[in-house]
């Protein structure tokens, strides 16, 4: 194909591609602002409000590396286009759920067409692409996630709000069709490549212990430490650990590739990816629930409060991106997760009901910036240091690492959150009505936000100490 007819096709690639990229990133950022009005209309337990989340995140992250692994054997392309045909009918489902139980179980097939479109929507663009032109499409592919996280809780806060919980999910069908049709025409079949076995016990693995993990921690907050279900999970989670490394180690096609710890610099660069994973993900679900159900804001004017985080991401990446070539990555990923503390430093500082806007934003820009500065230095920190032939299973890896901080992220803040209230209260922070109840209620439920800022706090500042170890490993 002549160079220039190449790089047209790899721009329509790159349109398809980023369109599917902001669909995910849209469906999942809505949701966080939107909870409490779904969990209003199913008037569903604490449990159950927290697993509309959690169900999406673990089989997303469980089963991202296992859909690489089919896409090999059965086609990309074709496998990259039932991902949207499945995401865009579980949408469709999840609008019309008679019972929370329905829409946590469309949560989980959303997920797994999310997975089977991003696990190979990197890789396709990589195929589309001149070498020379490929950090530009990149580049747009990457900038668009962004778009999607900036307009998510806002576009989730008024669509609840002016036409109901439902068409959070409807508004994915359109868009998913028009991506399913624009993928058909466009798209052309890529080579097979090697088949490869799937390391279905280590998929297995992983996602048991992540699923008892959870459902220990989501039940913490109401049972206690000491509560049945929670050594029971703890208990799995811990029987599990050894088993996955003794697996992975036998696999040749890891899910999990523990060699990829061996070197200081891959240990301590994708520790330091998961600290600022779990430290980040949950801040916009919980400062969403802080103004809904500590300050009584309806989900829009939340989910505009929320936005200085993606703003902050999103201005800092490109600028940190153009002073990398001046910067050492090593520099940036230190900063960045340095600024990611500070941030979570000044929310800790200043929970309270009655705490002026400006103070909030600052501390939620802050750290926002320090998330787009630390995810552009680390990553590059760890591709300068590799071999081209192993990016593509690194980067894998390290997807799965950050993503496997989501998942506890959210876990883990939402119990943080309500581990001292009572079974009433905790649905009423879940709907976002507690301020409507009495100044005890809300003063207890600021203690709660304290202490899961607390906590994020601390995990961003022991990544950035991991950070910082890694300065004797950068080229």
């Amino acid at each position: 194909m002549p160079a220039d007819g190449r790089l047209r096709y790899a721009w329509r690639v790159c349109a398809v591609t980023s369109l599917g990229l902001v669909l995910i990133g849209i469906a999942g950022s809505t949701l966080n602002v939107a909870l409490p009005t779904v969990v209003r209309h199913f008037h569903a337990t604490p449990l159950q409000s927290g697993w509309i989340l959690l169900a999406f995140l673990l089989v997303n992250t469980a089963s991202l590396v296992f859909f690489g692994r089919v896409a090999d054997l059965l086609g990309r392309r074709e496998v990259y286009l039932a991902g949207f045909a499945l995401f865009t009918v579980a949408s469709l489902l999840a609008g019309l759920s008679p019972t929370v139980e329905f829409l946590i179980a469309m949560r989980v097939v959303q997920a797994v067409g999310a997975s089977m479109i991003l696990a190979n929507g990197t890789v396709i663009i990589a195929d589309a692409f001149p070498p020379d032109r490929l950090s530009q499409g990149m580049g747009v592919y990457m900038g668009m996630l962004s778009v999607a996280q900036l307009a998510g809780p806002t576009l989730g806060g008024l669509i609840a709000k002016a036409a109901g919980w439902q068409w959070i999910f409807w508004v994915n069908v359109p868009a998913g069709l028009i991506a399913f049709a624009v993928g058909v025409a466009i798209l052309r079949k890529m080579p097979r490549r090697p088949k490869e076995p799937v390391d279905a016990l280590g998929n297995v693995l992983v996602f048991a212990a992540l699923s008892a993990l959870l459902l220990a921690l989501s039940e913490a907050g109401s049972g206690g430490l000491s509560s049945p279900v929670v050594l029971a999970g703890v208990g799995l989670f811990v029987l599990l650990l050894p088993l996955i490394v003794l697996a992975e180690r036998r696999s040749s096609n890891p899910v999990l590739d523990l060699r990829l710890f061996g070197g200081r610099l891959l240990a301590y660069a994708n520790l330091a990816s998961f600290c600022n994973a779990l430290a980040r993900a949950a801040l916009i679900l919980v400062v969403a629930l802080y103004f809904q159900a500590a300050r009584g804001l309806d989900s829009f004017t939340a989910g505009l409060s929320v936005l200085p985080v993606p703003v902050g991401i999103g201005l800092a990446s490109p600028i940190v991106g153009m002073l990398g070539r001046r910067v050492s990555p090593y520099a940036l990923s230190v900063v960045g997760a340095v600024m990611s503390a500070a941030g979570l430093g000044t929310l800790m500082l200043t929970a309270d009901p009655g705490t002026p806007y400006w103070v909030i934003g600052i501390g939620l820009f802050v750290a926002g910036c320090g998330s787009g500065t630390f995810l552009t230095g680390n990553t590059t920190q760890v591709m300068r240091a590799l071999p081209s032939g192993s990016l593509g299973v690194v980067n894998g890896f390290r997807v799965m690492i950050m993503n496997v901080g989501i998942v506890i992220s959210v876990g883990l803040s939402l119990s943080v959150l309500t581990s001292t209230l009572g079974p009433e209260l905790r649905a009423q922070v879940y709907a976002g009505t507690l301020s409507t109840l009495s100044p005890v209620a809300v003063g207890q439920l600021m203690d709660g936000f304290q202490r899961a800022y607390a906590v994020l706090f601390t995990v961003a500042l022991v990544g950035a100490l991991l950070a910082t170890l890694a300065r004797g490993c950068t080229r």
